[in-house]
C-alpha cells in the first residue's frame, strides 16, 4: 500500500507535497506527514522526481496541436491536425492525437445537422448524368451547384448560390443575394465561366429546385454551348453531395458560429471564408490532404 501513493489521489497529494514543501521550515516534517497520514518516504521521494521525456514531449507536442488548431480557427479535428503534424515530422498516431486533444479540452466546431421537411411538390425527374460519379481527370470536366440560406438580424434570409469543381473541388463560382431566383444561380455559373474559361464541354449537375429547371436558367445554359445540365433525384442530397457537403462545412466552420447583422456583412464573412480560408489554406481529405487551389494548379501544371 505505501506504494500506491505515488498513483491515487495525485493530484491531492501533490497539493499536500507543496504544503509541507512550503511549510517545513516552520513545522516538523514528520508532524505535518502524520497529520496528513502519508509516509515520510513518499515526501522525500516527491522532491526528486523528474518529469519523464514522454510528458515533456507531450507537451511540445500540445503546443503544435495548439498552434495548428487556432490557426485553422478552431474548425480542424483531429484527423487533419494528425495529417498537419505530420507535415511538420511529428509522427505521431492518431489516437494519440486525440488523447492530447482531449488533455487539451480542443475538438472541432460542431452544429446540429438540419433535417429538412419532405416536400409535397411533384417534381419532374429530369435525367441525371453523373450518377453520383465525383470523380474526374481534370479540372473543367464536371461541376455541381447548389443554394444555401444564410440568416442576417436586419435584412432577414439572405442566399448563396455556390458551384464546385468535382476534380479540385475548389469553389470556381458563387452568387449572394437578398433574393433565392434564377438570376442568382445564373450569376453563380456565370462566375465561374469567366473565371475558369472552360474550353471542353462539361457537366453541370444540380437539385431539381425551381432556379435550375427554370426556363431562364435553361437557356442561358443553352446560350452557353459548354455546360450539359445534370439532376439530382427527387429528394435525394446524395446526389449533389460534394457540394452539400461544402455548404455543411460553410455552415458548420462559419456561419453557425456567429450572428451577422445585415446582407454587406454576411456576404464579407461568405468572400473570407471561400477565398481566405476554403479554396485556400483548408485541406481536403478527397483529394490527398491539399487545398483545392493546389489541385487545381498541380493539374495546369502537368496538363
Amino acid at each position: 500500500m505505501k506504494k500506491s501513493y505515488g498513483h491515487i489521489c495525485k493530484e491531492k497529494l501533490d497539493t499536500v507535497y507543496n504544503f509541507i514543501k512550503d511549510n517545513k521550515d516552520n513545522y516538523s516534517v514528520k508532524l505535518m506527514c502524520n497529520i496528513f497520514n502519508i509516509p515520510r518516504s513518499s515526501f522525500y521521494k516527491s522532491l526528486t522526481i523528474t518529469e519523464s521525456m514522454r510528458s515533456i514531449k507531450n507537451k511540445q507536442i500540445q503546443a503544435h496541436i495548439l498552434k495548428i488548431y487556432k490557426d485553422s480557427k478552431k474548425r480542424y479535428g483531429a484527423i487533419k491536425i494528425n495529417y498537419k503534424l505530420r507535415q511538420i515530422n511529428i509522427n505521431i498516431s492518431l489516437k494519440r492525437t486525440q488523447r492530447l486533444m482531449k488533455k487539451l479540452g480542443i475538438k472541432s466546431v460542431v452544429c446540429k445537422k438540419f433535417r429538412p421537411f419532405p416536400s409535397k411538390s411533384k417534381v419532374e425527374e429530369k435525367k441525371n448524368i453523373l450518377k453520383r460519379d465525383f470523380n474526374a481527370s481534370r479540372i473543367n470536366q464536371k461541376w455541381c451547384t447548389d443554394i444555401t440560406y444564410i440568416h442576417t438580424i436586419k435584412d432577414g434570409w439572405c442566399y448563396l448560390a455556390s458551384v464546385m469543381d468535382l476534380y479540385s473541388r475548389k469553389i470556381i463560382g458563387y452568387s449572394f443575394s437578398k433574393s433565392m431566383d434564377s438570376k442568382l444561380a445564373i450569376n453563380a455559373v456565370d462566375n465561374a465561366l469567366n473565371l475558369q474559361k472552360p474550353v471542353k464541354p462539361l457537366v453541370l449537375h444540380s437539385d431539381l429546385g425551381v432556379q435550375y429547371t427554370s426556363c431562364e436558367f435553361e437557356n442561358y445554359l443553352l446560350g452557353t454551348h459548354l455546360l450539359t445540365h445534370s439532376f439530382s433525384a427527387k429528394g435525394c442530397p446524395y446526389d449533389n453531395a460534394c457540394i452539400e457537403s461544402f455548404h455543411a462545412s460553410l455552415k458548420k466552420e462559419e456561419v453557425n458560429l456567429v450572428k451577422y447583422y445585415d446582407y454587406n456583412s454576411a456576404k464579407l464573412a461568405v468572400f473570407q471564408y471561400i477565398e481566405s480560408w476554403y479554396n485556400r489554406i483548408r485541406i481536403h481529405g478527397s483529394i490527398g490532404y491539399i487545398t483545392p487551389q493546389q489541385c487545381e494548379d498541380n493539374c495546369k501544371k502537368y496538363a
